[in-house]
This record gives C-alpha cells, structure tokens and sequence, in this order.
C-alpha cells in the first residue's frame, strides 16, 4: 500500500496526464484500483473518437432525399456515435447485416429507413446506402449495393 503523499502524487499525476489526454481531443477514461479504503493503482486508458462520414455525394442525396423527421434522427444519432459512441445510442438503433455490414435503424413519422455503413480504419464509421424502408426485410439489392459500394472505402 502506498503512503498518503505517494497516493496524492500519483493521483495528481494521473489526472494530469488525463487533462492532457482530454486536451489532444481524445477520449480518456481515469481508472482508479481501490483496496481496503485506499487507492493503490492507476491507468489512463485513451480511446479514439468515432468519426462519421458519407461514402459519396451520392449517398449524400440519398440523405437529403429522407423524409425531415427521419433526417434529424440520422443527425442525431450521428452525433451521439461522435460525441459517446456506440454504447450511447438508443436500444435497437444498430444491427449486424452480414460480414462488415452495419445497419442504423431510423424511425420516422413516414415510416422506418436504415442507413448501411462499415467501420474503417482510424475509427472511422462510413455510410454507404440510405434508404426508406418498405419491407420486413431488408431488400437483397440494397445488401449487394452496399457492398459493392464497401470495396470503394479506403
């Protein structure tokens, strides 16, 4: 067990060095071991944002050819995956597809549309396909669309 000035320091020296984590943009979590009423061990894990970008302009009308509602909920839960990540959406926004396949669930007052996208590399999540639903399931051409469309991510 460390004694009380060398737990201040170290304590000291973690939170600075999460400030400095924090001010290079990144996200970073302080993690303190607790033993018997007192703090032995510290870590500083550091995890990187999530970015979310479009694939083309072609899927950037796509977006823009959504109904408003359903629009402003693609927004949002854009920002919730850059601001929290993943863990932070809704119950049942997110589903695997198949291999790098991903799928966001939108509700909207006109219905439902899901917007297909992979993760990339730098934690970069990129939209492929926007759509409005009709069916049940999703449409076997939009699946195929879509990768065809993952072979252009870089």
């Amino acid at each position: 067990m460390l004694p009380v000035k060398s737990e201040a320091r170290a304590l000291g020296l973690a939170l600075t060095n999460a400030a400095n984590c924090m001010a290079r943009g990144s996200r970073c979590a302080l993690r303190l071991g607790k033993e018997t009423g007192h703090y032995r061990s510290f870590a500083i894990t550091t995890v990187m944002r999530w970015t979310v970008e479009t694939l083309n302009p072609v899927v950037d009308a796509e977006i823009e050819m959504l109904p408003k509602d359903m629009r402003a909920r693609l927004v949002r839960l854009v920002n919730i995956i850059e601001q929290a990540w993943f863990e932070a959406l809704p119950f049942n926004s997110v589903k695997h597809l198949d291999e790098k396949l991903w799928e966001l669930r939108i509700r909207g007052r006109d219905g439902i549309s899901r917007a297909i996208y992979v993760t990339a590399a730098h934690s970069r999540v990129v939209i492929l396909r926007v759509f409005v639903k009709k069916t049940q399931k999703t449409p076997p051409r939009e699946l195929e669309l879509a990768r065809q469309r993952a072979k252009e991510v870089r």
